[in-house]
């Protein structure tokens, strides 16, 4: 079985590890409900660390830059369900449900989600699809579970209706202060633009004049001068943090460092 299956091909994934799993997940674009089976599940943003283990619910608010780790425990497998909320299809409930939008949500970006006995039987309906893969579910059927998975989380925390359907820009945000949280995500230019609401034009202008160089380049300092400071200071080797930077080779990384030190980071451990 591949890790995730993909039930509803970009909506409903279902996970399983028998070994611990650390994912820079980088950009998690849509509104997102995690169903925990069994084992561990934590996620780590720039602002806070959420965990939760078998039967807790959690709903983790679109456009984030975060880190997953799934750890099985003692005597059971990791099993997660996941269900990607995406804004084409909170549109169409909105529509048919005649849900006000357009206010800005402004509660907590991640909701564990009190688990009811409507939540929980929900939870038990997902299960045999994803516990038979080789039958297929329909597309038309999938969308009803995502759509009986809205209703019920409202039912549970109506609060959570600004969440599901804002539908707004993100708010121009402290540019130096967001790159400096996250810089190490491996991610296009594009993207930091988007969820610090900025075209992509807009977004070059300011890091020019905050930092004074092009965002690539920043990036690349950035990340060379964590590593530095990592392996100097903390002895980390550079195989154990060139992902954790956003290195997509150890090759690359260590290429790029030698270039810019002078010596390649191995060296800087002796």
């Amino acid at each position: 079985m591949t890790n995730p299956t993909e039930i509803l091909p970009g909506v409903i994934f279902y996970s399983y590890l028998s070994r611990q799993r650390k994912d820079k997940v980088a950009f998690l674009e849509h509104n997102t409900l995690v169903l925990q089976v069994s084992g561990r599940f934590s996620l780590e943003t720039a602002t806070e660390k959420i965990s939760m283990g078998a039967g807790e619910m959690l709903l983790i608010q679109k456009n984030q830059l975060g880190e997953i780790t799934k750890t099985p425990l003692d005597g059971e497998d990791y099993q997660t369900i996941v269900i990607s909320l995406h804004e084409d299809l909170l549109r169409t409930i909105a529509l048919e449900e005649q849900v006000e939008t357009g206010h800005k949500y402004s509660g907590p970006q991640n909701v564990l989600v009190p688990v009811n006995d409507f939540l929980r039987a929900f939870f038990q309906s997902v299960v045999p699809y994803v516990r038979n893969p080789d039958e297929a579910i329909t597309e038309r059927l999938g969308i009803l579970k995502v759509k009986e998975a809205v209703h019920l989380l409202m039912h549970a925390m109506p609060e959570l209706e600004e969440m599901l359907f804002d539908f707004s820009e993100p708010y121009k945000m402290d540019l130096e202060k967001f790159m400096h949280s996250n810089f190490h995500y491996n991610i296009p230019v594009e993207k930091f633009a988007r969820l610090t609401g900025r075209s992509l034009a807009g977004f070059k202008r300011d890091f020019q004049r905050i930092f004074g160089m092009a965002p690539r380049h920043w990036l690349q300092e950035r990340r060379l001068a964590e590593a530095r400071h990592l392996i100097e200071s903390r002895n980390k080797k550079p195989s154990a943090i060139y992902l954790d930077l956003g290195f997509e080779s150890l090759s690359h990384f260590s290429h790029s460092f030698k270039k810019r030190f002078g010596k390649a980071p191995t060296e800087w451990l002796l």
